[in-house]
């Protein structure tokens, strides 16, 4: 196994048989394993291990896949490029040299390098698509609340989906449909409808229950996109790299040849999404990792005498610079004077994002965009301009802001380096994502 790819190489067994029997499965560093470490990337959690295990690793167990490591991220999901690592930085499999994305760096790059056949990640403001992306592979953004964040390292929990990674669309349909449904350890979670699938035509609507009346996510990869309606919407298309654009439009092209067409949508409220995301998801990091003084979680600072600074040596020594800075922004847009001007302006926006996202998609069946504006980084290019990678994810955070489902898969390549579509669906409508994405992998 490549040591960059994971952060701790353990196998898991899990049951005898089941519909993931004799498949490897790698899972992201954030998500508690009973007995085997889970650092977040961090070396705050550098020595943690969990006394229990996630419903989805439990999930997976049930259904026989075997776990073969916890992958590389971005500490504690913080990131675009799974270099804010403490256990440095992964290399990308399919572009080497490049950055796998991130923050599920390591789960993507374990699917492309062929050392695990499916993989989990979690997915923040893009965490999951943004790696499928640039490791050419598939990864699906599950709506909020179909996948239980039950032993999930919090980083923004109104945000955040794990969600899973294969080589193909049907691969990675057939790890939603283990890790999938309502969990009573998990408030959010619920179960998807299944009379509906979001569809406002009646005749359509119709059409749509019965074809889903007994239909896994698997069954949906069927690649039919006759008559699929695709909106476009001309704002994820503005400013991204002129090669990535072409790919995109071939790949658009593709689906047009197997009977799909596509109009093009406005979204206004994208323009503030990233500004909206990095307030609302920096505040709840702020928030959520708390919890880590030395005394809760987390190594210690060594207790002095004085409380204060024996907190803060703690957060000093285990947090890395990417956190620090979104603790420190969140802690501002939240303190007495800030909160209505920024925290709450930016749940205004939120819900602005939502609306256009409802409006496009009653005139569309999907929606349709790169996923990732820029081809893969080189490793070490982008980590002194932090802001050059928060406006990297202006594709994908609108999608969580909304609470909408997602999938990346590959849409070609652009000078050598791989280009992701991505489609966005209304909530629980991943078999349609399902459907129309295998037309494409």
């Amino acid at each position: 196994m490549s040591e960059d790819i994971f952060i701790t190489e353990e196998r898991i067994e899990g049951a005898d048989d089941g519909p993931l029997a004799g498949r490897t499965v790698a899972v992201k560093d954030n998500i508690s394993t009973e007995g085997v470490r889970t650092t977040c990337g961090s070396r705050m959690l550098e020595d943690y291990v969990p006394p229990y295990d996630a419903t989805v690793v439990s999930r997976l167990k049930e259904a026989g896949a075997t776990i073969v490591g916890k992958a590389n991220m971005d500490e504690f999901g913080m990131g675009t490029t799974t270099e804010t690592s403490y256990f440095g930085a992964t290399d990308n499999p399919a572009a080497p040299g490049h950055v796998p994305g991130g923050s599920s760096g390591g789960s993507a790059a374990a699917v492309a390098a062929g050392e695990a056949d499916l993989a989990l990640g979690s997915d923040t403001g893009g965490s999951v698509r943004c790696p499928a992306a640039f490791c050419g592979v598939v990864g699906i953004k599950p709506t909020y609340g179909l996948v239980s964040r039950y032993g999930l390292v919090a980083y923004g929990n109104s945000l955040e989906q794990i969600g899973p990674f294969g080589e193909t669309v049907e691969d990675a349909a057939e790890l939603l449909d283990v890790i999938a449904g309502s969990d009573e350890r998990d408030a959010t979670t619920r179960e998807a409808p299944r009379a509906s699938d979001g569809r406002t035509s009646d005749a359509r609507e119709t059409r749509e229950a019965l074809l889903e009346a007994d239909e896994t996510y698997a069954d949906a990869a069927t690649g039919d996109v006759d008559g699929l309606s695709i909106g476009i919407p001309t704002e994820l298309l503005e400013g991204a790299d002129e090669g990535v654009v072409e790919t995109f439009w071939d790949a658009i092209a593709d689906l047009e040849d197997r009977g799909a067409e596509y109009h093009e949508v406005s979204l206004p409220s994208v323009e503030h999404a990233v500004e909206a995301y990095y307030v609302i998801a920096m505040s709840e990091a702020s928030s959520n990792l708390a919890r880590f003084d030395g005394v809760r979680y987390g190594q210690s600072g060594g207790y002095d005498g004085n409380w204060n600074e024996t907190f803060a040596k703690a957060r000093e020594e285990g947090f890395g610079d990417e956190v620090k800075r979104r603790i420190l922004l969140g802690t501002y847009a939240l303190s007495a004077g800030y909160h209505d001007k920024y925290y709450k302006k930016a749940q205004d926006a939120r819900a602005w994002v939502k609306q256009d996202f409802d409006d496009a998609l009653a005139e569309a069946d999907v929606l349709a965009s790169p996923t990732m504006p820029v081809p893969p980084f080189e490793l070490g290019e982008s980590l002194e301009d932090p802001l050059q990678l928060y406006l990297a994810d202006a594709n994908t955070v609108p999608v969580n802001l909304a609470d909408l489902p997602a999938i990346s898969v590959p849409a070609g390549e652009t000078d050598g380096l791989p280009v992701g579509l991505q489609l966005i669906g209304p909530a629980f409508g991943e078999r349609r994502l399902i459907r129309a994405a295998s037309a494409l992998a």
